[in-house]
């Protein structure tokens, strides 16, 4: 099994494989146009021999704070570490960036707490999060899903109301 950056090809099956999973609202449904759109957040997992298995992504809000979005596998490789090898990579990626904090929604919290990560009890605590996403969802306020974050909670917001432009973080110095 490899792990590797999604490339525009790949958007069908990141497609086919997050909205297999919207009927029943465990993901929430994605367009095609989303999905080309945003396919440089995605990372995939495939066989050796090429075959799809899972992908994931990692939204950037900006270096205080990245989530991770849409990890999936399909259900015949559940149980092969293509989740952990995707979520993994996702994580070296944000570490790359500099990010200091990984967020996620999730309704599966034991997977993510071996990876480091521990339930956020305020959502607030993560207002550009739910600022760009939650505001558009519709299970706002039916929402069932854990909060979770791995490093350290961000101080300042970019995109909601608590933006204060001297506590805006500096890009490049």
């Amino acid at each position: 099994m490899r792990v590797r950056k999604a490339r525009l090809q790949d958007a069908t099956n990141i497609y086919e494989l997050v909205n297999s999973l919207s009927s029943d609202g465990t993901l929430l449904r994605r367009v095609f146009a989303e999905i080309c759109e945003n396919v440089r957040d995605f990372t995939v997992a495939e066989t050796d021999s090429g075959v799809f298995l899972g992908c994931g992504a990692l939204h950037l809000y900006g270096p205080h704070l990245a989530e991770v979005r849409s990890i999936v596998v399909k259900p015949e490789a559940k149980g092969q570490g293509a989740g952990g090898r995707l979520l993994q990579a996702l994580l070296d990626e944000a570490e790359d960036h500099g990010i200091g904090c990984v967020c996620l929604f999730t309704r599966i919290p034991d997977f993510f707490f071996r990876y480091g990560f521990r339930e956020v009890e305020d959502r607030a605590a993560l207002p550009d999060k739910i600022f760009k996403d939650c505001q558009n969802c519709p299970r706002l306020y039916r929402c069932d899903e854990v909060a979770m974050a791995r490093g350290q909670l961000p101080r300042v917001s970019i995109l909601g109301p608590r933006i204060q432009a001297e506590q805006l973080v500096r890009i490049g110095g």
